[in-house]
Protein backbone atom coordinates (compact mmCIF):
# COMPACT_ATOMS: atom_id res chain seq x y z
CA UNK A 1 0.00 0.00 0.00
CA UNK A 2 0.43 3.86 -0.69
CA UNK A 3 1.38 5.93 2.28
CA UNK A 4 3.42 8.77 3.81
CA UNK A 5 6.33 7.48 5.84
CA UNK A 6 8.21 9.98 8.15
CA UNK A 7 11.89 9.19 10.16
CA UNK A 8 12.43 9.51 13.46
CA UNK A 9 13.36 13.32 12.91
CA UNK A 10 9.83 13.88 10.71
CA UNK A 11 11.70 16.07 8.90
CA UNK A 12 11.27 13.94 5.76
CA UNK A 13 7.51 12.66 4.62
CA UNK A 14 7.27 10.81 1.30
CA UNK A 15 4.87 8.67 0.11
CA UNK A 16 6.32 5.16 -0.27
CA UNK A 17 4.88 1.89 -0.97
CA UNK A 18 5.47 -0.67 2.10
CA UNK A 19 5.24 -4.59 2.03
CA UNK A 20 4.90 -6.25 4.93
CA UNK A 21 6.14 -9.86 4.62
CA UNK A 22 4.97 -12.43 6.87
CA UNK A 23 7.84 -15.03 6.24
CA UNK A 24 11.39 -15.46 5.07
CA UNK A 25 10.07 -16.24 1.71
CA UNK A 26 7.55 -13.33 1.06
CA UNK A 27 10.52 -11.34 1.86
CA UNK A 28 12.33 -12.72 -0.38
CA UNK A 29 9.87 -12.33 -2.96
CA UNK A 30 9.47 -8.34 -2.18
CA UNK A 31 12.78 -7.72 -2.91
CA UNK A 32 12.21 -8.55 -6.66
CA UNK A 33 10.24 -5.05 -7.10
CA UNK A 34 10.11 -3.21 -10.46
CA UNK A 35 10.64 0.22 -7.90
CA UNK A 36 13.92 0.30 -6.05
CA UNK A 37 13.29 -1.36 -2.58
CA UNK A 38 14.71 -0.65 1.02
CA UNK A 39 14.25 -2.78 4.25
CA UNK A 40 12.30 -0.79 6.94
CA UNK A 41 12.83 -1.50 10.65
CA UNK A 42 11.17 0.62 13.11
CA UNK A 43 11.84 3.57 11.63
CA UNK A 44 14.27 5.29 14.69
CA UNK A 45 16.95 7.10 11.97
CA UNK A 46 16.36 10.64 12.55
CA UNK A 47 17.59 11.49 8.37
CA UNK A 48 16.47 9.89 5.11
CA UNK A 49 18.54 7.00 5.52
CA UNK A 50 15.43 4.73 5.85
CA UNK A 51 13.16 6.05 3.39
CA UNK A 52 12.76 5.48 0.11
CA UNK A 53 10.44 8.59 -2.33
CA UNK A 54 8.47 6.64 -4.30
CA UNK A 55 9.58 3.66 -4.27
CA UNK A 56 9.12 0.79 -2.06
CA UNK A 57 9.93 0.00 1.61
CA UNK A 58 9.89 -3.65 2.98
CA UNK A 59 8.47 -3.74 6.42
CA UNK A 60 10.63 -6.57 8.88
CA UNK A 61 7.85 -5.99 11.43
CA UNK A 62 6.48 -9.50 11.30
CA UNK A 63 10.09 -11.20 10.84
CA UNK A 64 10.28 -11.46 14.51
CA UNK A 65 11.01 -14.93 15.35
CA UNK A 66 13.54 -15.96 17.48
CA UNK A 67 15.40 -19.34 16.06
CA UNK A 68 17.85 -20.02 18.98
CA UNK A 69 19.69 -19.49 21.94
CA UNK A 70 22.36 -21.47 23.61
CA UNK A 71 22.52 -20.15 27.04
CA UNK A 72 26.06 -21.63 27.63
CA UNK A 73 27.78 -20.05 24.59
CA UNK A 74 25.60 -16.81 24.60
CA UNK A 75 24.86 -16.96 20.93
CA UNK A 76 21.09 -15.94 20.18
CA UNK A 77 19.94 -16.38 16.49
CA UNK A 78 16.72 -14.85 15.01
CA UNK A 79 14.84 -13.09 12.21
CA UNK A 80 15.45 -9.50 11.47
CA UNK A 81 12.72 -8.05 12.72
CA UNK A 82 13.47 -8.74 16.59
CA UNK A 83 13.70 -5.45 18.30
CA UNK A 84 16.17 -4.73 21.00
CA UNK A 85 13.70 -4.32 23.67
CA UNK A 86 12.47 -8.31 22.51
CA UNK A 87 15.79 -10.03 23.32
CA UNK A 88 16.28 -7.74 26.64
CA UNK A 89 12.88 -9.09 27.34
CA UNK A 90 13.47 -12.61 26.98
CA UNK A 91 17.37 -12.54 28.42
CA UNK A 92 15.78 -11.47 32.03
CA UNK A 93 13.76 -14.66 32.03
CA UNK A 94 16.76 -16.69 31.26
CA UNK A 95 19.96 -16.51 33.88
CA UNK A 96 23.02 -18.09 33.22
CA UNK A 97 23.57 -21.33 34.80
CA UNK A 98 27.20 -20.06 36.40
CA UNK A 99 25.64 -17.61 37.24
CA UNK A 100 24.30 -14.04 36.39
CA UNK A 101 22.94 -13.06 32.93
CA UNK A 102 23.37 -12.28 29.29
CA UNK A 103 22.81 -9.03 27.86
CA UNK A 104 23.10 -7.58 24.43
CA UNK A 105 27.02 -6.16 24.72
CA UNK A 106 25.90 -2.95 22.96
CA UNK A 107 22.97 -0.88 23.06
CA UNK A 108 21.94 2.57 21.38
CA UNK A 109 20.10 5.22 22.84
CA UNK A 110 16.85 3.25 22.61
CA UNK A 111 15.68 -0.40 22.75
CA UNK A 112 12.88 0.16 19.30
CA UNK A 113 15.29 -0.83 17.18
CA UNK A 114 15.28 -4.19 15.32
CA UNK A 115 18.17 -6.06 15.26
CA UNK A 116 18.81 -5.47 11.35
CA UNK A 117 18.11 -2.13 11.79
CA UNK A 118 21.46 -2.39 14.37
CA UNK A 119 23.18 -4.19 11.82
CA UNK A 120 22.66 -1.95 9.02
CA UNK A 121 23.23 1.30 11.14
CA UNK A 122 26.04 -0.09 12.60
CA UNK A 123 24.70 1.16 16.32
CA UNK A 124 27.00 2.06 19.17
CA UNK A 125 26.74 2.84 22.92
CA UNK A 126 28.20 3.93 25.60
CA UNK A 127 30.92 1.67 26.23
CA UNK A 128 32.73 2.08 22.52
CA UNK A 129 36.19 1.84 24.26
CA UNK A 130 35.01 -1.79 25.83
CA UNK A 131 32.76 -2.96 23.31
CA UNK A 132 33.52 -1.31 20.15
CA UNK A 133 30.05 -1.40 18.00
CA UNK A 134 26.95 -3.61 17.38
CA UNK A 135 28.84 -4.90 14.55
CA UNK A 136 31.83 -6.37 16.42
CA UNK A 137 29.37 -8.87 17.78
CA UNK A 138 27.63 -10.16 14.58
CA UNK A 139 28.46 -13.56 13.91
CA UNK A 140 26.54 -14.26 10.57
CA UNK A 141 23.96 -12.72 8.45
CA UNK A 142 21.26 -14.46 6.07
CA UNK A 143 20.95 -11.89 3.02
CA UNK A 144 18.12 -11.87 0.73
CA UNK A 145 19.52 -10.41 -2.75
CA UNK A 146 17.61 -9.02 -5.76
CA UNK A 147 18.55 -12.04 -7.62
CA UNK A 148 16.67 -14.73 -5.90
CA UNK A 149 20.11 -15.87 -3.83
CA UNK A 150 20.12 -16.06 -0.15
CA UNK A 151 23.64 -16.07 1.36
CA UNK A 152 25.03 -16.68 4.85
CA UNK A 153 27.29 -13.84 5.11
CA UNK A 154 30.55 -13.80 7.98
CA UNK A 155 34.16 -12.43 8.36
CA UNK A 156 35.00 -16.09 6.91
CA UNK A 157 32.35 -16.61 4.14
CA UNK A 158 31.26 -13.72 1.56
CA UNK A 159 33.24 -11.47 3.53
CA UNK A 160 33.10 -8.54 1.72
CA UNK A 161 29.28 -8.33 1.74
CA UNK A 162 29.79 -9.27 5.11
CA UNK A 163 31.43 -5.81 5.94
CA UNK A 164 29.72 -3.94 3.45
CA UNK A 165 26.24 -4.70 5.27
CA UNK A 166 27.27 -3.61 8.54
CA UNK A 167 26.99 -0.21 8.84
CA UNK A 168 25.48 -0.33 4.50
CA UNK A 169 22.41 1.48 5.35
CA UNK A 170 20.40 -1.68 4.23
CA UNK A 171 21.75 -1.06 0.39
CA UNK A 172 23.19 -4.41 0.17
CA UNK A 173 20.06 -6.77 0.18
CA UNK A 174 17.90 -7.96 2.93
CA UNK A 175 18.77 -9.31 6.17
CA UNK A 176 16.58 -11.82 7.39
CA UNK A 177 18.22 -13.51 9.93
CA UNK A 178 21.22 -12.92 12.43
CA UNK A 179 23.54 -14.47 14.72
CA UNK A 180 25.08 -12.30 17.30
CA UNK A 181 27.06 -12.87 20.51
CA UNK A 182 26.14 -12.03 24.07
CA UNK A 183 27.99 -10.73 26.68
CA UNK A 184 27.95 -12.07 30.37
CA UNK A 185 27.31 -9.49 33.08
CA UNK A 186 26.94 -10.39 37.29
CA UNK A 187 23.48 -9.38 37.23
CA UNK A 188 20.73 -6.50 35.12
CA UNK A 189 21.81 -3.65 37.57
CA UNK A 190 24.24 -1.01 36.82
CA UNK A 191 26.39 0.81 39.94
CA UNK A 192 26.40 4.56 38.42
CA UNK A 193 27.87 7.68 39.33
CA UNK A 194 26.89 11.59 38.08
CA UNK A 195 29.70 13.56 38.02
CA UNK A 196 29.13 17.39 37.60
CA UNK A 197 31.42 18.96 34.67
CA UNK A 198 32.29 22.66 34.97
CA UNK A 199 33.69 22.80 31.32
CA UNK A 200 35.01 21.03 28.20
CA UNK A 201 38.46 20.55 30.30
CA UNK A 202 36.45 19.03 32.70
CA UNK A 203 34.83 16.15 29.94
CA UNK A 204 38.22 14.90 29.17
CA UNK A 205 39.88 14.85 32.37
CA UNK A 206 37.00 12.88 34.13
CA UNK A 207 36.76 10.66 30.32
CA UNK A 208 39.97 9.38 30.93
CA UNK A 209 39.57 8.75 34.22
CA UNK A 210 37.00 6.98 33.91
CA UNK A 211 38.25 4.62 31.26
CA UNK A 212 39.54 2.10 33.41
CA UNK A 213 37.42 1.54 35.90
CA UNK A 214 34.05 1.81 34.24
CA UNK A 215 32.40 0.46 31.04
CA UNK A 216 29.69 2.51 29.88
CA UNK A 217 30.22 6.82 30.21
CA UNK A 218 28.35 9.41 28.72
CA UNK A 219 28.13 13.30 29.12
CA UNK A 220 25.03 15.68 29.02
CA UNK A 221 26.03 18.88 27.85
CA UNK A 222 24.42 22.75 28.28
CA UNK A 223 24.05 23.72 24.54
CA UNK A 224 24.33 27.31 25.84
CA UNK A 225 26.76 27.37 28.13
CA UNK A 226 29.34 30.52 26.55
CA UNK A 227 33.04 31.57 27.50
CA UNK A 228 35.23 29.40 30.13
CA UNK A 229 31.99 27.31 31.11
CA UNK A 230 31.58 25.93 27.47
CA UNK A 231 30.97 22.24 27.90
CA UNK A 232 29.43 22.32 31.13
CA UNK A 233 27.01 19.51 32.13
CA UNK A 234 26.70 16.03 34.06
CA UNK A 235 29.30 12.89 33.10
CA UNK A 236 27.43 9.88 33.65
CA UNK A 237 29.44 6.60 34.35
CA UNK A 238 28.48 3.12 34.79
CA UNK A 239 29.20 -0.36 35.15
CA UNK A 240 26.99 -3.74 35.89
CA UNK A 241 27.25 -4.91 39.21
CA UNK A 242 26.20 -7.61 41.09
CA UNK A 243 23.30 -7.22 42.90
CA UNK A 244 20.19 -9.92 43.62
CA UNK A 245 17.51 -7.72 42.68
CA UNK A 246 16.11 -7.83 39.48
CA UNK A 247 15.12 -4.27 37.63
CA UNK A 248 11.65 -3.62 37.45
CA UNK A 249 9.16 -3.64 34.51
CA UNK A 250 9.83 -0.49 32.79
CA UNK A 251 6.73 1.54 33.94
CA UNK A 252 4.55 3.19 30.39
CA UNK A 253 5.84 6.60 31.04
CA UNK A 254 3.76 9.98 29.50
CA UNK A 255 3.34 10.07 25.51
CA UNK A 256 2.90 13.08 23.47
CA UNK A 257 -0.36 12.45 21.95
CA UNK A 258 -0.33 15.06 18.85
CA UNK A 259 2.22 16.51 16.78
CA UNK A 260 2.74 20.31 18.82
CA UNK A 261 1.36 23.06 16.74
CA UNK A 262 4.82 24.83 16.49
CA UNK A 263 7.89 23.33 18.21
CA UNK A 264 8.25 23.34 21.78
CA UNK A 265 11.99 23.28 21.87
CA UNK A 266 13.22 27.33 21.95
CA UNK A 267 15.94 29.11 23.69
CA UNK A 268 13.92 30.08 26.75
CA UNK A 269 12.98 26.29 27.38
CA UNK A 270 16.14 24.99 26.87
CA UNK A 271 17.52 27.07 29.03
CA UNK A 272 15.37 26.92 31.85
CA UNK A 273 15.35 23.03 31.49
CA UNK A 274 19.42 22.94 31.56
CA UNK A 275 19.28 25.15 34.43
CA UNK A 276 16.80 22.86 36.48
CA UNK A 277 18.64 19.83 34.95
CA UNK A 278 21.73 20.94 36.48
CA UNK A 279 20.75 22.08 39.49
CA UNK A 280 19.87 17.98 40.33
CA UNK A 281 23.48 17.70 40.90
CA UNK A 282 24.23 19.50 43.93
CA UNK A 283 27.25 18.15 45.15
CA UNK A 284 30.20 17.05 42.22
CA UNK A 285 29.71 13.54 41.99
CA UNK A 286 26.49 11.54 43.25
CA UNK A 287 26.46 7.62 43.21
CA UNK A 288 23.67 5.35 42.91
CA UNK A 289 23.77 1.29 43.54
CA UNK A 290 21.95 -1.13 42.03
CA UNK A 291 20.20 1.03 39.49
CA UNK A 292 17.69 -0.47 36.40
CA UNK A 293 19.56 -0.50 33.32
CA UNK A 294 16.62 1.24 31.75
CA UNK A 295 16.71 4.71 32.69
CA UNK A 296 20.71 4.81 32.24
CA UNK A 297 20.54 3.42 28.90
CA UNK A 298 17.21 4.46 27.60
CA UNK A 299 16.18 7.88 29.07
CA UNK A 300 14.03 8.61 26.03
CA UNK A 301 12.23 5.62 25.97
CA UNK A 302 10.21 6.50 28.75
CA UNK A 303 8.34 9.39 26.88
CA UNK A 304 6.26 7.74 23.57
CA UNK A 305 6.54 9.88 20.64
CA UNK A 306 8.43 12.68 22.05
CA UNK A 307 10.26 13.23 18.52
CA UNK A 308 6.36 14.84 18.27
CA UNK A 309 7.09 18.24 20.12
CA UNK A 310 9.58 19.53 17.37
CA UNK A 311 6.79 20.73 15.51
CA UNK A 312 5.26 20.16 12.40
CA UNK A 313 8.89 20.84 10.54
CA UNK A 314 10.44 18.04 12.43
CA UNK A 315 14.15 18.49 13.84
CA UNK A 316 17.61 17.37 12.76
CA UNK A 317 20.18 15.50 14.72
CA UNK A 318 23.25 16.49 14.24
CA UNK A 319 26.13 13.72 15.24
CA UNK A 320 29.93 14.01 14.39
CA UNK A 321 32.96 12.13 15.26
CA UNK A 322 36.62 13.86 15.45
CA UNK A 323 39.61 12.19 16.02
CA UNK A 324 41.58 12.49 19.43
CA UNK A 325 43.92 14.81 18.41
CA UNK A 326 41.85 17.37 17.28
CA UNK A 327 38.98 16.53 19.62
CA UNK A 328 39.66 19.51 22.21
CA UNK A 329 39.38 22.33 19.51
CA UNK A 330 36.80 21.33 17.39
CA UNK A 331 34.25 20.64 19.96
CA UNK A 332 34.72 23.67 22.02
CA UNK A 333 34.35 25.46 17.86
CA UNK A 334 31.18 23.16 17.71
CA UNK A 335 29.69 24.11 21.00
CA UNK A 336 31.01 27.66 20.92
CA UNK A 337 28.96 28.34 17.48
CA UNK A 338 26.26 26.80 18.83
CA UNK A 339 25.85 29.06 21.62
CA UNK A 340 26.02 32.03 19.64
CA UNK A 341 23.01 30.93 17.32
CA UNK A 342 21.57 30.20 20.27
CA UNK A 343 20.29 26.99 18.50
CA UNK A 344 19.73 23.21 19.61
CA UNK A 345 18.05 21.28 21.97
CA UNK A 346 18.20 20.04 25.83
CA UNK A 347 18.85 16.76 23.98
CA UNK A 348 23.16 16.87 23.84
CA UNK A 349 25.25 14.48 24.57
CA UNK A 350 29.15 13.96 23.67
CA UNK A 351 31.22 11.05 24.77
CA UNK A 352 34.54 9.36 23.60
CA UNK A 353 34.88 6.38 21.17
CA UNK A 354 37.74 3.99 21.62
CA UNK A 355 40.06 2.25 19.23
CA UNK A 356 38.07 -1.17 18.80
CA UNK A 357 37.88 -1.09 14.51
CA UNK A 358 34.17 -2.39 13.56
CA UNK A 359 34.01 -4.67 10.58
CA UNK A 360 31.96 -2.66 8.65
CA UNK A 361 32.87 -0.20 5.91
CA UNK A 362 30.74 2.74 6.18
CA UNK A 363 30.77 2.46 10.28
CA UNK A 364 30.18 5.55 11.71
CA UNK A 365 32.98 5.89 14.84
CA UNK A 366 36.61 6.49 14.99
CA UNK A 367 39.13 6.75 18.13
CA UNK A 368 37.79 10.41 19.30
CA UNK A 369 35.08 12.40 20.66
CA UNK A 370 31.19 12.52 19.39
CA UNK A 371 28.89 14.83 19.86
CA UNK A 372 25.27 14.81 19.29
CA UNK A 373 22.49 17.29 19.52
CA UNK A 374 19.15 17.39 18.10
CA UNK A 375 17.81 20.83 16.29
CA UNK A 376 14.45 22.16 16.07
CA UNK A 377 13.97 22.67 12.14
CA UNK A 378 13.92 26.54 11.36
CA UNK A 379 14.58 26.12 7.71
CA UNK A 380 17.52 28.13 6.36
CA UNK A 381 18.59 29.57 9.32
CA UNK A 382 19.37 26.06 11.04
CA UNK A 383 20.51 24.50 7.44
CA UNK A 384 23.23 27.34 7.54
CA UNK A 385 24.22 26.78 10.98
CA UNK A 386 24.79 22.55 10.23
CA UNK A 387 26.63 23.59 7.06
CA UNK A 388 29.02 25.46 9.24
CA UNK A 389 29.65 22.82 11.55
CA UNK A 390 30.08 20.53 8.85
CA UNK A 391 33.30 22.30 7.90
CA UNK A 392 34.44 22.56 10.96
CA UNK A 393 33.76 18.69 11.62
CA UNK A 394 35.66 17.75 7.79
CA UNK A 395 38.65 20.44 9.19
CA UNK A 396 39.38 18.62 12.32
CA UNK A 397 39.32 14.94 10.31
CA UNK A 398 35.69 14.12 11.24
CA UNK A 399 32.41 12.97 9.83
CA UNK A 400 28.86 13.07 10.35
CA UNK A 401 27.15 10.23 11.18
CA UNK A 402 25.53 8.52 7.71
CA UNK A 403 22.82 7.09 9.57
CA UNK A 404 21.24 10.40 11.18
CA UNK A 405 22.05 12.84 8.24
CA UNK A 406 18.98 14.03 6.04
CA UNK A 407 20.72 17.37 4.59
CA UNK A 408 24.66 17.14 4.25
CA UNK A 409 26.54 17.96 1.30
CA UNK A 410 27.83 14.99 -0.58
CA UNK A 411 31.12 15.34 -0.22
CA UNK A 412 30.48 14.51 3.93
CA UNK A 413 30.10 11.04 2.78
CA UNK A 414 32.86 11.07 0.58
CA UNK A 415 35.50 12.47 2.61
CA UNK A 416 34.44 10.88 5.86
CA UNK A 417 34.72 7.65 4.82
CA UNK A 418 37.76 6.13 3.25
CA UNK A 419 36.32 2.79 2.49
CA UNK A 420 33.09 4.17 0.94
CA UNK A 421 34.14 3.33 -3.22
CA UNK A 422 34.83 -0.48 -2.04
CA UNK A 423 31.48 -0.57 -0.19
CA UNK A 424 29.98 0.76 -3.50
CA UNK A 425 31.18 -2.54 -5.08
CA UNK A 426 28.21 -4.64 -2.84
CA UNK A 427 25.83 -2.47 -3.13
CA UNK A 428 22.37 -4.56 -4.61
CA UNK A 429 21.18 -3.18 -7.93
CA UNK A 430 17.44 -3.49 -6.54
CA UNK A 431 18.49 -1.32 -3.68
CA UNK A 432 18.43 2.53 -3.42
CA UNK A 433 16.94 5.04 -0.25
CA UNK A 434 16.24 8.75 -0.75
CA UNK A 435 19.70 9.25 1.28
CA UNK A 436 21.64 7.11 -1.38
CA UNK A 437 20.03 8.92 -4.29
CA UNK A 438 20.76 12.01 -2.62
CA UNK A 439 24.42 11.06 -2.53
CA UNK A 440 25.08 9.52 -5.46
CA UNK A 441 23.61 11.59 -7.86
Amino acid sequence: MVEQVLSWGRAHRFDQTRIIPGSVDEAREAVRSNKPVLPFGLGRSYGDSCLNDNATLIDTRRLDHFISFDELSGELVCEAGVTLKAILELLATKPRPDGGYWFLPVVPGTKFVTIGGAIANDVHGKNHEVQGTFGCHVEWIELARSDGTLLRCSAEENGELFRATIGGLGLTGLITRAAMSLMKVPSLMLEVEHVRLRNLDDHFRVSEESRDSWSHHAAWVDVLAKGAAVGRGIYTRSRFTECEALPPPPKSGPSVPMEAPASLIAYPTIKLFNALYRRKLFAATRREGCAPYDPVFFPLDGIQNWNKVYGPNGFYQYQCVVPRETARAAIRDILETMAREGQGSFLTVLKEFGEIASPGLLSFPMAGTTLAVDFPNRGEETLRLLNRLDEITLAAGGRVYAAKDGRAAPDMLSRGYPELERFRQSIDPAFSSTYWRRNSA
